[in-house]
């Protein structure tokens, strides 16, 4: 078989929720050994995200993040286990973790602790705000990086209340710019046989997807909005909304009059160009809704894209992992079976011909592997203490 691209990394994983997990299991997915540290009774706090479940402690929140992975549920105020987990940290090519500052160090597994007893150690942190700063000790959570990097604020309509955004966008973000450190600091590390210390914070990641509006703002003072472009919205027809993004054309608006079949209002002074139709966005939205209830959303998708414009019929979840072109993506894993029924998780979105994502271990029960990672001795410590 071709071995997959991080086959002989290591991994300890402190990390829990989403942030960590969503990293350390990109880096499992291809080929590293994962060793997942987990607190003795409780876990990973999404283990508890369902509450009673039929699958307890691995639900499937739990299950969606944390396959291809070994569990060790220790007690690490332990000084035997403490121990057992350095000797793990000092054969380890990566440490992850996703506390509050100072958390890792309070345990004795600080960056610059482990550096001196494993010099190639890659040590990657993920934060709410960072490692340093006046809200370093703040509590990082999903909801306060959308609030608090301004996107939360952005809104197509400005009459809509502020809302939040349903997926954690943040979390799986920043998780994915941890991922994206770590394989840099792996190469990195085959030029200088050092390891160092990377940090990634929600904050930073909700700030870094803003980053075309952000440059406009900083360079012209002005505000960039693509959800309140003129031509560009989410319409109701007879059966389900239709989105459009009127845009990447000459002139998109004569198009879409065309597709509705109604006057070209690009001839008339008041839409003529680009300024002009923001500034009457809302009598353009008015026209286009009414336009959309009078038909079905198949109806005006075959018109729109007989144009050239951008459509498509909005989907539920439900229906969008139902769809062929799921399936053809290969975004759909089968994990195997519990009493609760199939085991169905999202595979990696990247697709490599010769690295293939496939559920090696699935996701692991509290504390599966410590026969595999500690002493008989300390297991038995530890069945004592639970």
């Amino acid at each position: 078989m071709t071995p997959l691209p991080l086959d002989g990394i290591r991994v300890i994983d402190f990390t829990q929720v989403m942030l960590g997990p969503s990293c350390t299991q990109m880096v499992a997915d291809y080929g590293a050994e994962v060793i997942k540290i987990e607190k003795q009774k409780i876990g990973d706090l999404s283990r508890w995200s369902l509450g009673s479940d039929p699958d307890g402690l691995n639900n499937p929140v739990f299950s969606s993040l944390n396959r291809n992975k070994k569990s060790v549920a220790v007690d690490l105020k332990s000084e035997t286990v403490r121990q057992q987990i350095l000797e793990l940290i000092d054969s380890a090519d990566v440490v992850v973790s996703n506390f509050r500052p100072g958390v890792m160090e309070r345990m004795g597994f600080g960056y610059e602790d482990l550096k001196e007893r494993n010099p190639r150690l890659i040590y990657a942190v993920g934060t709410g705000y960072g490692i340093d700063g006046p809200y370093r000790h703040k509590g990082g959570q999903d909801v306060l990086a959308q609030a608090m990097s301004g996107a939360m604020a952005r809104k197509a309509d400005p009459t809509h209340p502020t809302a939040i955004y349903a997926t954690t966008l943040c979390d799986y973000s920043a998780g994915m710019h941890l991922f994206q450190g770590i394989l840099l600091a792996i190469l990195q590390r085959e030029k200088t046989g050092r390891g160092q210390l990377l940090s990634v914070s929600l904050y930073s990641s909700m700030i870094a997807m803003q980053m075309q509006e952000a440059a406009v703002h900083m360079m012209r003072g002005k505000d960039l909005n693509w959800a309140a472009f003129p031509l560009t919205g989410v319409f109701e027809t007879t059966d389900r909304p239709v989105a459009m993004v009127g845009a990447f054309k000459e002139n998109p608006l004569r198009d879409i009059c065309e597709a509705l079949e109604i006057d070209d209002l690009s001839k008339n002074e008041r839409y003529a160009d680009f300024d002009s139709q923001m500034a009457h966005r809302p009598e353009l939205q008015a026209i286009f809704r009414e336009r959309f209830a009078q038909e079905s959303s198949a109806h005006w998708i075959e018109r729109l894209e007989g144009v050239d414009i951008l459509c498509s019929k909005v989907m539920t979840l439900p229906e969008a992992l139902e769809d062929e072109q799921t399936i053809v993506n290969g975004l759909i894993l089968e994990a195997g079976e519990t009493p609760a029924g199939p085991v169905r998780l999202i595979g990696s979105p990247i697709d490599m011909s010769d690295a293939k994502v496939t559920v090696r271990l699935k996701p692991p029960k509290l504390g599966e592997h410590n026969d595999e990672y500690l002493s008989r001795q300390d297991n038995l410590a530890e069945a004592k203490a639970s």
